[in-house]
């Protein structure tokens, strides 16, 4: 923890890079799934090889794809982008599972509603189903966000890698002081994330909160009328 506070410098410049490998593979991946999962979703074929080839890109091992990234893409071996193009690959592989359960999990009879009103299949996605299937969605993203955190980590083995750049070095002058402060460092930082997050959750969906309000005082009342 001494360590920690000492360099305090040091640490916060590798949080900016921690930050910058985790959130732009996020921003790729919700870029690419989100139309993708959306039109997928009511194609059980499409959908099916699709989920599959997600599970199969989740399964490659880390550390291979940031190895074999730059011998497929001609990128220098220690360039940060083999380290997004990596965790946006896992990020993407996740996300187009996330959207189209997210999807299912709004209700028939509202989708029924809205296509009585005539909206079509895009303005029904868009202006109904996505904004419902927030809740799920934000949670999807929670897990996510907090893998790339986690993930960012093995990149210090090829030389990029934040703060886990603070374990590799702490492993080979064998000072488990800087590995201690490299684990406190990303834990705290995946909490924070994720709590932010879920505030910007709460905060996209208000209805949640008075759908809560509403089912506490409907037992409030049964309560009442039972006494």
């Amino acid at each position: 923890m001494r360590w920690l506070v000492d360099n305090f410098d040091v640490v916060l410049g590798l949080t900016r890079t921690h930050l910058y490998l985790s959130l732009v593979p996020l921003i790729i991946g919700l870029v690419i799934a989100v139309p993708v999962g959306t039109m997928i979703r009511n194609v059980s074929w499409i959908r099916r090889i699709t989920l599959i080839a997600a599970s199969i890109a989740f399964t490659i091992p880390s550390l291979a794809l940031f190895v074999t990234i730059p011998a497929l893409l001609g990128t220098r071996v220690l360039d940060s982008i083999n380290v997004v193009i990596a965790l946006a690959v896992y990020s993407t592989a996740l996300l187009i599972r996330a959207v189209p359960e997210a999807l299912d999990s709004v209700p028939a009879a509202v989708v029924d509603s809205a296509e009585a009103m005539g909206y079509t299949s895009l303005r029904r996605a868009i202006g109904v189903e996505l904004p419902l299937a927030l809740p799920v969605l934000v949670a999807n993203v929670r897990v996510v966000a907090v893998t790339n955190i986690s993930l960012v980590s093995v990149g210090s083995v090829i030389g990029i890698g934040g703060l886990g750049t603070l374990f590799t070095q702490g492993y080979q002058r064998d000072y488990p002081d800087q590995i201690v402060a490299g684990i406190i460092s990303i834990v705290f930082l995946a909490l924070v994330f994720d709590a932010a997050l879920y505030l910007l959750g709460r905060w996209l969906t208000p209805w949640t909160r008075l759908e809560k309000k509403a089912r506490t005082g409907k037992k409030l009342s049964k309560g009442k009328a039972v006494a």
